[in-house]
């Protein structure tokens, strides 16, 4: 058994790994590396290298927990749904949360680092299989809340919708938009009506 394996050890790369991935969220992928995932561990530098062979792997590791935590996120939500006719307004509500997270204070600037962390996944190849796994696994999802709210959808139209939504956020960040959730909201209504 290495130490890594053990009990401490899972729990110190455990660690490591929440602490990059809160690190992925606040700053992008340039917040994360060795020495600030260490220091927001609280652990020693060296761990970085023990428990990853490579900033690509704990980078990897994060985007991953990241990811996973935003889809049990969606689950939860989706448990607490019952089959229901929804309004539109709510299905807009539900599929923003979704994809844009929860709303918050400062909304404008979350949704730009998660679209940054988007579009900077291009530029790192070693990301995209588990970007496309997380990006089906999210369309699922959202395929399967609509379709308990209501809405008659297969995975091509969510695709659709996904597109939208990303097409109204990055217009309205280009154009320096104060409120690029309600600049998706009122594409996504109009084609959800």
């Amino acid at each position: 058994m290495t130490t890594a394996s053990t009990p401490k050890g899972e729990r110190r790369r455990q660690a490591l790994v929440a602490a990059a991935a809160e690190l992925l969220v606040e700053g992008g992928f340039d917040a994360v590396r060795h020495r600030a995932v260490a220091e927001r561990a609280g652990l020693p530098l060296a761990s970085t290298t023990y428990y990853f062979d490579s900033l690509d792997d704990l980078v990897t590791a994060a985007a991953e927990q990241h990811g996973l935590d935003e889809l049990a996120r969606g689950r939860a939500r989706l448990e607490e749904l019952s089959n229901a006719q929804r309004s539109v307004d709510a299905m807009v509500e539900l599929v923003l949360e979704m994809l844009l997270g929860p709303p918050t204070e400062s909304d404008a600037e979350a949704v730009l680092l998660r679209y940054e962390r988007l579009v900077a996944t291009g530029r790192r190849p070693y990301l995209r299989p588990l970007m496309r796994k997380l990006s089906g696994e999210l369309t699922a999802l959202l395929r399967e809340i609509l379709q308990r709210s209501g809405a008659d959808v297969d995975t091509k139209r969510v695709e659709q919708i996904v597109a939208l939504v990303d097409g109204a956020v990055v217009n309205a960040l280009i154009e320096i938009n104060p409120d690029p959730r309600e600049a998706a909201r009122l594409m996504l209504r109009e084609a959800l009506a």
